[in-house]
């Protein structure tokens, strides 16, 4: 028996891979302990001539009993007993099915390739919470509150509430999905706790990251220092509220130069928006179409600003595994390391700047019609213009702001 003992243990298997979660019982089987209890979940090796030897295909093996351990592994940590295995569509599926109809959305210009992008690794982290071939409609309350509790976390430590807020919508986007798309039977019920955090969690965090805005003296140093094209967007996005995506598709017959306006509809929300510019806009953005590269692709001729390669600054790359790309942001960011501009404030905190100083024009209709808000209200549905007065009010309010009087030595004449 001692050398049958030996022999077995002699024989017993190293763990396939680094990682691998179950361990070789002498049994010949793999097991792993939960709850203070030895679980197993397929054999190792088999019995032969009083002695147990590694079976034919220890890598098939091995795999078959990882597969069922990922079966029965949440009801095991959960100390309940497994569920009848239903025929229901698996986690995997799902996921797959989901993403798939988004990326339909995202071929038409209905989504944005970078959406699709977060809706694809949010799936991945519900996979790796969920075994994967786990029935959809197996999953409980307490399944989805261990969910939100990874939803919470990500590569840099514990996330913020407006990405938490992000996750979880999506999560219930997917299980709304399941049901409209009539892959399940019933609604899933994902329990009082699988929310967005407060908004007092919010503002708190809110208060803790610090204003998301820019004042006039950075500004104006940013300005001082900025090489075109990057001056022009900087002006842009202080004139007008416009945002990354905003500047990268940017046509030139937008640009009415000699009368001194912007008419563009905000690419996000399609609402038409008319901004009066500045001289100063208006010079740097002369500039910055005199010196633009030559375009990379003929549909990208009209484009008012190019990266040196021809190429949007704000553009999905081509190729089977495509990747969104914000060339604005990174050069904003190069410009401000060296200026000692820092915070948690990027380009898109320049459309937050303009939002509050314009605010001071006491007319938000009219910086609301700037920035490309959709207006949902009723008084929206029976308005039928916003006079070029109040435009001009709300931008000269800023421009005052930014160049004041007494300072009006930064202005270009």
């Amino acid at each position: 028996m001692a050398n049958s003992t030996a022999t077995t243990k002699k024989n017993k298997p190293a763990k396939p891979y680094v990682g691998f979660l179950l361990t070789a019982h002498p049994s010949g089987r793999w097991c792993k302990k939960i709850r203070g209890k030895l679980h197993y979940f397929g054999r190792w090796g088999v019995r032969r001539n009083g002695e147990v030897t590694t079976v034919d295909n220890p890598n098939e093996a091995a795999q078959d009993a990882v597969d069922l351990f990922n079966e029965q592994r949440d009801d095991l940590y959960a100390g309940r007993s497994r569920r009848k295995k239903s025929d229901s569509i698996s986690i995997a599926d799902l996921c797959n099915q989901f993403l798939d109809a988004k990326r339909e959305r995202e071929k038409t210009g209905e989504l944005t390739l970078k959406s699709w992008q977060e809706y694809r690794d949010i799936c991945a982290n519900i996979l790796k919470v969920f075994a994967r071939n786990r029935p959809v409609d197996d999953l409980q309350v307490d399944d989805f509150n261990r969910l939100r509790s990874e939803l919470a976390t990500g590569p840099r430590g514990k996330r913020g509430p407006a990405s938490i807020s992000k996750n979880v919508g999506v999560v219930r986007m997917l299980f709304k999905y399941a049901f409209d798309a009539a892959l399940i039977e019933t609604p899933i019920r994902l329990g009082p706790n699988f929310k967005a955090p407060s908004k007092r969690i919010k503002r708190q965090a809110r208060q803790a990251s610090g204003k998301r805005m820019f004042e006039a003296d950075e500004l104006r140093t940013m300005l001082d220092n900025a090489q075109q094209p990057m001056r022009a967007m900087i002006l842009l996005a202080i004139n007008g509220g416009l945002g990354q995506t905003d500047i990268a598709n940017l046509p030139q017959s937008a640009i009415d130069a000699e009368g001194g306006w912007l008419d563009y509809p905000r690419p996000k929300t399609a609402v038409e928006r008319r901004v009066p510019l500045w001289p100063e806009t208006v010079a740097a953005l002369r500039e910055a179409i005199k010196s633009r590269p030559r375009a990379a692709s003929t549909e990208d001729d009209e484009m008012t600003f190019l990266t040196r390669n021809g190429v949007r600054f704000v553009r999905n790359s081509s190729g089977e595994k495509q990747t969104w790309t914000d060339a604005v942001g990174q050069a904003f960011k190069k410009l401000l390391k060296p200026l000692d501009i820092n915070g948690k404030r990027n380009f898109y905190a320049l459309r937050h700047t303009f939002e509050t100083i314009a605010g001071e024009s006491k007319d938000q209709v009219a910086v609301n019609s700037i920035m490309g808000h959709a207006d949902q209200s009723m008084a929206a549905s029976y308005r039928e213009r916003i006079s070029d007065e109040r435009l001009r009010a709300v931008v000269e309010t800023v421009q005052a702001w930014l160049w004041p009087a007494d300072d009006a030595g930064g202005q270009d004449q």
